[in-house]
């Protein structure tokens, strides 16, 4: 039986989330059952974050925190020394991923004259389950590079977010925090990026998420973005592919359509004939999708 028959023939169960079951809405937030080229893409990006390496070199690597893992690189710009800041949030199921991984992105934003950061955080199995300890770590890097941005040149007042996939639940998260309880101004960041994200843990903690995710009513409450709004004060830019999974479709188009509603400027991008993967590749590129918004909104000219 091939797969489309046997998709056919399965019995569609008791209806979980919206009009899925549980299996479409564990496939909905599993990213293989859509991106059937997830390992491919994944080694396109070590060997062309290898590449860039070696021709804008070694990143500066600091500390924002005590532990090993509480470290960001930054690739410096040569073209100003007062240069706005591109900081990076990656993705990886809150499972995976480093900072390492992610030269690539940095390389055309530093041409271009930005100086770029790229945050290294605990994961979530590291952290027993909690993502509390994922976004507390988010959120303080981000102050930590505010606090500093004088030691590598960076322009404090034009600190952007830039993320993908569960980093941007971490980055959403991260723009609708309180960021006056840290002493710090409620504007930090100009102006953030967010692709392919989830903004309402709710039907992510009726998924299989939730065998490696230890949910609880305090974590969907406090960590779903879409239900803190009153903090936002960031301009967003949010995107996400057509052949992503529905519900990563789903989320984004409902956070930028309650942005607006909220009265907050939001602007949705729509990557046709993308996946998941392919869209973070778009960013890598000054006249990709997300390269090119993300660009602009930091101010840099594109050739």
């Amino acid at each position: 039986m091939n797969t489309a028959t046997a998709a056919a023939a399965r019995v569609k169960g008791p209806i979980v989330w919206l009009d899925m079951d549980q299996q479409e809405l564990d496939d909905a937030y599993d990213q293989i059952v859509y991106a059937p080229n997830r390992d491919q893409l994944g080694k396109r990006r070590l060997a062309n974050s290898a590449a860039a390496l070696s021709r804008i070199g070694n990143p500066e690597r600091f500390a924002y925190g005590p532990t090993p893992i509480e470290g960001l690189d930054i690739y410096r710009t040569k073209k100003s020394s007062n240069a706005p800041v591109g900081i990076f949030v990656h993705g990886g199921a809150w499972r995976n991923g480093a900072a390492g991984e992610f030269t690539y992105l940095a390389e055309p934003f530093v041409r271009l004259g930005a100086h770029i950061v790229v945050l290294d955080f605990i994961n979530v199995i590291n952290a027993d389950g909690s993502l509390f300890p994922m976004v507390e770590q988010v959120r303080r890097a981000v102050g930590w590079v505010y606090r500093n941005a004088e030691k590598f040149g960076g322009d404090r007042s034009r600190l952007h977010l830039i993320s993908h996939s569960s980093g941007s639940h971490l980055a959403g998260c991260t723009v609708t925090h309180d960021w006056t309880r840290d002493g710090l101004p409620s504007d930090i960041l100009k102006g953030a990026t967010l692709s392919s994200g989830m903004y309402d843990l709710k039907p992510v903690r009726l998924s299989k998420r939730s065998k490696y995710v230890k949910f609880t009513d305090e974590m969907e409450e406090e960590l779903s973005a879409m239900r803190h709004l009153d903090r936002l004060h960031t301009p967003l830019i949010l995107s996400y592919g057509t052949y992503e999974t529905p519900e990563f479709q789903r989320q984004t188009r409902d956070f930028a359509a309650a942005v607006k509603s909220a009265g907050k400027p939001a602007e949705l991008l729509v990557g046709e004939g993308y996946n998941h993967f392919e869209m973070l590749e778009t960013l890598a590129n000054p006249f990709g999708l997300l390269g090119r918004a993300a660009m602009q909104q930091m101010g840099l000219a594109i050739p």
